[in-house]
């Protein structure tokens, strides 16, 4: 007596698919905005080392000139910075330059980035040149 064998094809089925698929987007959704906001976290975190700097620049500067620079590539000029860090936040070099409140000292008192620059008063904003 002959077996009759019966041709089998093994393989997941269409059900077995979608249900991988939805685990899949299930787990995804959880943790992509994890993962951005932890993108994010660093990008402000580079701003803040980046601000630490630059006033550590600035206050060199006036330890050793007895003055505030001009605008921020004078730091560049005087080797107190090798360039005007860039702001991982907004892409661009451009900072909010922050005059002395002292009316007799006139230069760059202080730093923030370009997108706080509605957060600083404006009698202290000076324009970068």
């Amino acid at each position: 007596m002959k077996r009759v064998r019966s041709r089998r094809l093994h393989g997941f089925t269409l059900i077995e698919l979608v249900v991988v698929m939805a685990i899949i987007g299930l787990l995804l959704t959880i943790a992509l905005p994890r993962y951005l906001r932890s993108i994010d976290r660093g990008k402000e975190q580079v701003q803040r080392q980046n601000l630490a700097v630059m006033r550590d620049a600035i206050d060199k500067y006036f330890g050793d000139n007895g003055e505030y620079p001009e605008n921020l590539d004078e730091l560049v000029l005087k080797h107190y910075l090798r360039s005007v860090p860039q702001d991982p936040v907004t892409g661009g070099t451009s900072w909010t330059v922050i005059a002395s409140p002292d009316a007799d000292k006139a230069g760059v008192y202080d730093v923030a980035p370009a997108s706080e620059a509605a957060a600083v008063p404006a009698a202290a904003v000076a324009p970068e040149k």
